[in-house]
């Protein structure tokens, strides 16, 4: 005999609200999304000839610290560069002008992030200007292929004793006999 009250019918239901708050702050926490919480940021933007898999949202570190996040990606039309905006938490504004941005990937197969390496320079970023030394993101799969097809150190068909055309066994000539095995 199952006994349903008020209080159990409450309990449940709260239970059930408390569950899907958690999974919706979880879900919000998966994709680098904020609360509203913190105070305002700044914009940067950075120009790179290859952004790989770089998206929106992607964090922004600093020496492994996120201090921000990517707000926005295009193309410019003429230079047919990628255009990264920047959104940075404020409390990191001053960040010298020689600052530089690469994309990096987070182990082997994780998530691109920016990486900003700040430099030396007394004068600081402002606020929508552009971050002038960038390094483009690596195509590790390129890469790989790239390692793998050349066969190493040097060219292919390149092996003492073979034709270096066709990579077929030299002929022997006249100026290069036969050795015969000794008893």
């Amino acid at each position: 005999m199952a006994i349903r009250g008020p209080r159990l019918e409450f309990a449940v239901g709260a239970f059930l609200l408390l569950a899907l708050a958690s999974l919706l702050v979880l879900a919000l926490a998966s994709t680098n999304q904020r609360f509203g919480f913190g105070g305002g940021g700044y914009e940067l933007t950075a120009r790179f000839s290859q952004i790989g898999q770089l998206r929106s949202q992607a964090p922004v570190k600093i020496g492994g610290v996120v201090i921000g996040q990517v707000s926005n990606i295009a193309l410019d039309p003429t230079r047919f560069d990628s255009i990264v905006t920047l959104s940075i938490d404020g409390r990191y504004k001053d960040l010298p002008a020689d600052t530089s941005a690469g994309i990096f990937t987070s182990g082997l197969l994780g998530e691109n992030y920016i990486g900003l390496s700040p430099g030396g320079d007394p004068d600081t970023l402002k606020p929508g200007e552009e971050i002038a030394f960038t390094q483009p993101a690596v195509d590790l799969l390129q890469l790989a292929g790239k390692y793998m097809f050349s066969g190493g150190s040097g060219p292919a068909g390149d092996t003492p004793g073979t034709d270096n055309a066709s990579g077929a066994p030299q002929a022997p000539t006249d100026a290069q006999p036969l050795e015969e095995p000794q008893p």
